[in-house]
């Protein structure tokens, strides 16, 4: 089986979340499959300074820092069809509301690049799994908002302890329709209908220990969808 991994970039504030790519790597890998990095050779948004979360005055495409997670090993997305993966995994990091839409500025009023849209209607269409960790389910919810399927998505519990307002991501995935499932670390959501897995990660405060265990229920489950 090889499992799709969409990376925004490299760094939580302006990319893919480097502990849940890094972690989502090694579940596939211990489950047998082979990971296929995928990324995006377009710049991303703006450049965070992760010492003090100031903006600075550089410019990064997506793809060279997105291969700095997949070693070099990494495919442009404009070269995936659905033929060549038998599932995504989308981790998290503020990238995907800022790099692969803009979720982070204009809330579910926001847009999402054409080409990520396209990678996951086209796997939708043709069954084949998602799994979105983090804030990843927002590119869900805009993927797919003019199709009627009635999705379930976990963007966290709003009453477990979080760095965000998970109430306010809530009723902004429910605006586009979304069926939104309360979810603590220890929980994932999984959407058989729709064969979608979400798992909240680090939109809820969590350990290392506790990440990895989330994301290792999310594959688990991606494994019983795919040898079903």
């Amino acid at each position: 089986m090889k499992i799709g991994v969409l990376l925004s970039g490299s760094g939580v504030y302006d990319g893919a979340e480097i502990h849940e790519s890094v972690l989502t790597l090694l579940e596939i890998e211990n489950l047998g499959y082979e990971a296929v990095c995928i990324g995006i050779d377009a710049p991303q948004y703006h450049v965070i300074n992760h010492l003090n979360g100031e903006t600075q005055d550089q410019t990064r495409n997506m793809l060279q820092e997105a291969a700095r997670i997949a070693r070099g090993n990494i495919r442009e997305i404009s070269t995936v069809v659905p033929a060549d993966i038998d599932a995504l995994v989308i981790p998290g990091g503020f990238g995907s509301a800022k790099n692969f839409s803009s979720w982070a500025f204009n809330g579910p009023e926001a847009l999402i690049r054409p080409d990520v849209k396209l990678l996951l209607v086209n796997l939708y269409n043709v069954g084949k799994p998602i799994v979105a960790l983090c804030v990843s389910p927002v590119l869900l919810a805009l993927a797919f908002e003019d199709m009627p399927i009635g999705q379930q998505l976990t963007i966290g519990s709003s009453t477990s302890p979080s760095p965000y307002q998970i109430a306010d991501f809530q009723k902004g995935l429910q605006s586009k329709g979304v069926l939104t499932q309360e979810c603590t670390i220890d929980e994932i959501c999984i959407d058989e209908v729709n064969r979608i897995i979400t798992a909240p990660c680090y939109m809820l405060e969590a350990s290392l220990p506790a990440l990895q265990q989330n994301i290792r229920q999310a594959l688990k489950a991606l494994k019983q969808l795919l040898e079903a």
